[in-house]
């Protein structure tokens, strides 16, 4: 019997998207933005003291081979041909560190998650070092100081990891944050991987000069980092073998928020709002952070934005479902909260990791309140959703106050969008109109998007004309103004109840060995057929 014939759907784009709790591979049709496959791994995280959150770096590179693996495997049972895939982008969690030796290729440390909190203390001293009519670390990176960024990772890592302290001094450490890791193992890893981030990673780790989109020697001598063992910078999308986007840039893309005053807000383990503030770099002056939102070119113009980060989301729902056993799977929050259709004076500040935008208040913890003898289950489950429309709500009246324009309505997508309750409730919160993409991988869409725009690639279009339309879903307000404003000026109340809970912070030294957290990384199909070759044909 002859073979089925192979179906030709034109130039593919794929993309792996590196996520805090998954990893997943996507390829998408570039003439259409039709999503053809994907598959899914699940990514453990380890907490090996309260405060601390780990991920092992040799566990995210293979859950990225083996998405690519199984995602090529439904694509030959769909009779499509993988070596249409012109290009891979890899879109990724952010801020998380990684340290590995370069002549073995192997991991130094576990990855220190961006929501660690173990460097409270390096934080401190540090900032009795900043004078304080000169805070040269927010003027040249646009961050405040706070664990959520790598560099403060990092020098902890150098003072307490023996085995990280003695390959820099044996010049065999390389620094990354996850899209580094990967590209770097990907491109060849020992043997010659390509050991680079992109704007929008780098502008994360407090050492990046976004200005002049260089790393920064003062920063550098600040932070007590070496700047050999940095990767390269490179734009956000343009062939060196790859290129590079920070996962909620490459969200922006997917949103088409091309324009400045456009936003978009995504739903993971984090809640990341972001808004286009064109070739101007705008500070803040109500807790937002000032970032790269990409730089499609070698030659092209640099997009900066502002962002409200939110550090605990999706992580409210995993932390019901693991820790207090509440759900089975983080599909049932939805189901439970329709039972009952109100929190009934119930409010939860999910701040595990202190709060972040527009806050960043470090002493601040998690409390749950207005609790009575008829609190369930069901009504915890719908507050913990109504914590992440508040937290959104917090964010975007600070955007609106230093953009002095109101959004008229807000773009969604990621996850946790799937749950019509959160997307009404956030809409209700808001009292603006919520509107979702009825395709919802808009991150992993902007990293093939920019991939594939990539010169040298060509084969996907940014122009506003050649892009395609999208179906959306639109969540009106369905309660009164009066009745928005009282939820909310309770949450708040709420929120200072949470700050201040934690006074001292634990010691932060410890080697475990002692004491017994579009980016895009991009290459043409040629190499990954190489890539796919080893493992999916061996396979």
């Amino acid at each position: 019997m002859a073979a089925a014939k192979k179906a030709v759907l034109g130039p593919l784009v794929g993309a792996v998207d590196q996520g805090t709790s998954s990893t997943r591979f996507l390829v998408f049709n570039s003439k259409t933005a039709e999503l053809l496959s994907h598959h899914q791994v699940e990514i453990k995280q380890e907490f090996p003291r309260e405060g601390w959150v780990e991920q092992d770096p040799k566990e995210i590179l293979q859950s990225v081979y083996e998405c690519i693996e199984k995602t090529c495997e439904k694509l030959g049972q769909l009779n499509i041909d993988i070596s249409n895939i012109k290009a891979i982008g890899v879109s990724n969690q952010r801020e998380t560190t990684v340290v590995w030796d370069k002549l073995t290729g192997e991991p130094l440390y576990n990855a220190v998650v961006w929501l660690d909190l173990r460097t409270q203390s390096t934080v401190e001293k540090l900032s009795k070092r900043i004078p304080g009519n000169n805070n040269f670390v927010k003027s040249k990176t646009g961050l405040p100081l706070s664990t959520y960024f790598s560099a403060v990772k990092l020098r902890w890592l150098l003072d307490n990891v023996k085995k990280v302290q003695e390959a820099v001094e044996e010049n065999r450490a390389l620094f990354g944050t996850i899209d580094s890791w990967l590209i770097w193992s990907l491109t060849g890893g020992i043997n010659g991987g390509v050991h680079c981030t992109d704007v929008t990673n780098a502008s994360r780790t407090m050492l990046f000069n976004i200005h002049s989109l260089e790393w920064d020697k003062e920063l550098c001598e600040f932070f007590g980092i070496p700047m050999e063992i940095l990767p390269n910078v490179r734009s956000s999308s343009e062939i060196y073998g790859l290129m590079c986007l920070g996962d909620q840039s490459a969200a922006l893309v997917g949103q088409m928020c091309f324009q400045d005053g456009q936003a978009k807000n995504t739903y993971g383990t984090g809640c990341f709002l972001l808004c286009n503030t064109g070739h101007k770099c705008v500070f803040s002056e109500h807790g937002l952070l000032t970032t790269v939102a990409y730089k499609l070119g070698r030659d092209k113009p640099v997009y900066y934005a502002l962002e409200g980060s939110v550090a605990i989301a999706g992580a409210v729902i995993r932390w019901l479902r693991d820790n207090l056993g509440i759900i089975k799977s983080s599909e049932e929050i939805e189901k439970l909260a329709k039972e009952v259709g109100t929190s009934y004076g119930c409010y939860f500040v999910p701040a595990f990791s202190g709060l972040y935008a527009p806050y960043w208040e470090p002493s601040a913890r998690g409390i749950i309140c207005g609790l009575t003898q008829f609190t369930n289950k069901c009504h915890i489950a719908f507050a913990a959703l109504e914590a992440v429309c508040f937290q959104t709500r917090e964010i975007l009246d600070a955007m609106n106050r230093d953009c002095g324009i109101p959004l008229s309505h807000l773009q969604v997508d990621g996850g946790m969008t799937s749950n019509k309750i959160l997307m009404q409730l956030q809409a209700d919160i808001l009292y603006i109109p919520v509107v979702k993409p009825s395709m919802p991988e808009t991150t992993a869409l902007g990293a093939a998007m920019a991939a594939g725009a990539a010169e040298g690639v060509g084969v996907w279009s940014l122009e506003p004309e050649d892009l395609s339309a999208v179906t959306m879903e639109r969540f009106e307000p369905q309660i009164n103004a009066e009745e928005s404003e009282i939820r909310y000026s309770t949450w708040k109340k709420a929120v200072m109840k949470s700050i201040g809970w934690v006074t001292t912070q634990s010691p932060e030294s410890g080697d475990p060995s002692i004491f017994c957290s579009l980016p895009l990384g991009f290459f043409i199909v040629s190499s990954m057929v190489m890539l796919i070759g080893a493992r999916y044909i061996s396979g």
